[in-house]
């Protein structure tokens, strides 16, 4: 996920403030480099210019970049501060948070133990769980494989929680949140569906299949045959100084958080490691590296299981990887990040044997700027985004929405919690407006109403794309790690035969993000 900031209402350091004047020049004069090779000397003096002033204009803290070519690294560069209360400046060894990229990175070590006949992609996931299984509720948890799960169509709902280290909350056990989270919300291989939670399973089965903890795993396993020196599961042991502190969009730290997905987000490294890692994936095979994945496993991890993930037909998502056939006429093999104070972005270009890296830790925009670094090396490339950033952008569709026949009525059914099971209504009327309400309906006055009973409410940013049908409301989950905190609720619902199904998910508006916990809804059409 990308990462909003948070409230004011969480405590932060002091941020040391700087005059703008001053800024600039700091900004001037944090430029460390360490190129590799001959060099035009101001090929890249475009893409300093743009970074520099992308922090100033945000306030940003710092931005880090690394390019390779046909096996070498040809730029590698820090701007900014790593941490600005003990003015350390950004290097290309600067460690960040890397959010998502941390999925292809677990892929890869669980690629390793697969290639090994320790796991069988094809496998039911649960033949490898304990005692937290995955439960089917829309569908059979046989179907929920392993490989399923890696490439987000297991059925598993879109899930992410936060632990802040200024917050008396820690996460459960993987079996606690195995057996809460861990809901069929549809059918294995029916759709596309991203989840943080599916990653936090994968490092589970990393644990439980190779006898080592997660981050012992991919330390031996993945970080030191390749040469990833800079790179660990949160911030490894004796690497606390080359750690970005994470900022928010004022310029105040980020209290530290964690995660119960830690496979799908926990992962830190530098610029220069993850460009080796893309080069790893380029088959370069660097005489440092060792390869711990045959390059026929490497091509299995960027071939696509599910088209259309995103929503466009030409983008699909592999083991790890999110595979554009077709951006600005290259094939790009890629994931990016992002959370409160971390964007992040990793693109490979296959037929070309390129890797860029750009990340940051508040502030900026890592997607253009690695953009603007394809450009400078694929002429094509360049000429296609200087198009397409030329294209005037389309408003969003105010359009009122209108519903199809299919969708109009009163459905009943209901919502599961891992507590407790509710009766759930939803109301859609011809003209477009669309109501739920979430347990028993209220009493007439004089009569006490059932606990569970909650208001009706309005459900608002309706969509309808047959079959899928979306909207937000307010109301409660009334579960402990729900209704601690306010937050509302986000229907994905899904049209299959006679029925709508799918998730209710609780989450955290923007300032700060803690959660996004699914329920399962089920209803059927009474009228």
């Amino acid at each position: 996920m990308r990462g909003p900031s948070h409230r004011d209402r969480l405590s932060y350091p002091e941020l040391i403030r700087f005059p703008m004047k001053t800024l600039r020049s700091f900004l001037a004069l944090l430029i460390v480099a360490a190129p590799l090779g001959a060099q035009a000397p101001d090929r890249w003096q475009p893409i300093r210019d743009a970074i520099q002033k992308q922090l100033v204009q945000v306030n940003g803290a710092a931005m880090t970049v690394a390019v390779a070519q046909n096996g070498k690294i040809i730029w590698e560069q820090g701007f900014g501060w790593a941490n600005r209360e003990k003015m350390i400046p950004a290097t290309p060894n600067t460690m960040f948070s890397l959010a998502s990229i941390s999925k292809p990175i677990t892929a890869t070590g669980l690629m390793v133990l697969a290639q090994r006949g320790k796991i069988d992609l094809d496998h039911p996931t649960n033949d490898y769980l304990g005692a937290g299984k995955l439960t089917g509720l829309a569908g059979d948890a046989a179907g929920a494989t392993v490989r399923r799960v890696m490439s987000h169509t297991s059925g598993l709902p879109l899930h992410y929680q936060f632990f802040y280290a200024n917050e008396n909350r820690h996460p459960p056990t993987m079996d606690e949140t195995i057996s809460r989270y861990g809901i069929l919300v549809s059918a294995p291989g029916e759709r596309f569906q991203y989840s943080n939670l599916g990653y936090g399973i994968v490092d589970y089965l990393i644990a439980r299949t190779s006898g080592q903890s997660y981050k012992d795993f991919m330390r031996q396993e993945v970080f030191l045959p390749l040469g990833l020196t800079h790179t660990s599961i949160d911030i490894g042991p004796g690497l606390e100084d080359y750690a970005a502190e994470r900022y928010d969009r004022h310029g105040r730290p980020v209290p530290f958080y964690t995660f119960d997905h830690n496979g799908g987000s926990a992962v830190y490294s530098s610029a220069h490691d993850l460009v080796r890692f893309g080069m790893f994936h380029l088959k370069d095979h660097l005489p440092d590296q060792r390869a711990i994945l045959t390059d026929s496993v490497i091509d299995l991890m960027h071939t696509p299981t599910s088209m259309g993930a995103f929503g466009d037909s030409t983008t699909g998502y592999a083991l790890g990887w999110s595979n554009h056939r077709s951006q600005h006429g290259y094939q790009v093999v890629e994931h990016t990040g992002g959370m409160p104070g971390v964007l992040t972005a990793l693109n490979i270009f296959p037929t070309e044997n390129i890797a860029v890296v750009a990340l940051t830790n508040g502030g900026g925009n890592p997607f253009a700027i690695a953009e603007d670094i394809a450009a400078v090396l694929l002429p094509k490339y360049a000429e296609s985004l200087k198009a397409d950033r030329a294209k005037p952008r389309t408003p969003p569709d105010a359009t009122k929405f209108v519903p199809g026949p299919e969708l109009v009525g009163t459905w009943e059914g209901t919502l599961r919690t891992w507590q407790k099971t509710l009766p759930f209504r939803l109301t859609v009327e011809a003209d477009g407006d669309v109501k739920v309400q979430i347990g028993p309906p209220p009493t007439p006055p004089g009569v006490q109403n059932d606990e569970d009973t909650q208001l009706e409410a309005l459900v608002n940013d309706v969509s309808w794309k047959r079959p899928v049908f979306t909207g937000n409301f307010a109301g409660t989950i009334p579960t402990p790690d729900a209704s601690w905190t306010p937050h509302q609720i986000a229907l994905d619902l899904r049209l299959v035969g006679d029925k709508l199904r799918g998730q209710a998910s609780a989450q955290t508006p923007d300032k700060p993000v803690f959660f996004s916990i699914a329920s399962y809804v089920e209803l059927t059409r009474r009228r």
